[in-house]
């Protein structure tokens, strides 16, 4: 049974990618910043279907318990064939009302975090010369959003990473590659109005939101087969920045 690693996983997009991938056989470990209700229940209701999941209660800023899950992860089970970096906090306002401490969190987390956790599993990956490690970026890391510009440029450096990392492991048997949501529904978007709901789906060609799961089974492609693609990066987003 492989195994896949998901930073991020007791809720939205994570979550998602953490029951596709278990009901797909694969033992399935995730961290979680906080929500311990959330993250007990998700491993609860796999397991009476019968799947492999373990929850890691760990801040992807905390360089040390990254370090902690990992070696847990591996010693448990032989390895981690699959890495998605997917935890991510955002905080929504103009730069020169972004306080010094939300600039820190916003790189550390969703930055900083997704460089430390992957150099942890990449000698797990080369040794065994297999692997795939699945970045989720944003649009926003494409095109940039007003009032998110610092979680713009840390996903944007994401995509950076993601395509040196592409070439730096290419020779030793691991896969690199990004997914870039778009508008997903998910509590990341819950502070939108009804108004600004309804005028982001005008925007988007497909005209609605998209869920959790779609991608989900994106990022699965990458982990599921794709061994001769590496460096790329894919927009799940309805058409929203074509």
């Amino acid at each position: 049974m492989k195994t896949v690693l998901v930073s991020g996983g007791s809720r939205g997009i994570g979550r998602a990618v953490v029951k596709f991938l278990a009901k797909r056989g694969y033992a399935v470990a995730f961290t979680y910043r906080s929500g311990d209700a959330e993250a007990a229940e998700l491993v609860g209701e796999l397991a009476r279907e019968d799947c492999m999941v373990s929850a890691y209660k760990a801040d992807n800023a905390d360089a040390d318990a990254l370090a902690r899950v990992v070696e847990d992860v591996a010693s448990r089970f032989g390895g981690i064939y699959a890495l998605v970096n997917n935890a991510a906090v955002s905080v929504v306002a103009p730069l020169i009302d972004t306080s010094d401490e939300d600039i820190s969190k916003l790189l550390s987390t969703n930055l900083e975090g997704l460089i430390r956790l992957t150099k942890l599993v990449c000698p797990l990956m080369t040794s065994s010369r297999s692997g795939k490690i699945v970045n989720i970026s944003s649009v926003w890391g494409i095109s940039g959003a007003s009032c998110e510009s610092v979680y713009s440029a840390a996903k944007g450096g994401v995509i950076a990473f993601t395509k040196a990392m592409a070439k730096e492991l290419a020779l030793s048997g691991v896969t690199v590659n990004c997914v870039c949501p778009g508008v997903i529904d998910t509590d990341m978007n819950a502070h939108l109005t009804a108004t600004d709901r309804k005028a982001l789906e005008q925007e988007i060609p497909i005209g609605r939101f998209g869920t959790p799961e779609e991608v989900a089974q994106t990022i699965a492609f990458f982990i599921e087969g794709a061994d001769y693609v590496t460096g790329q990066v894919l927009c799940v987003d309805g058409g929203f920045i074509v």
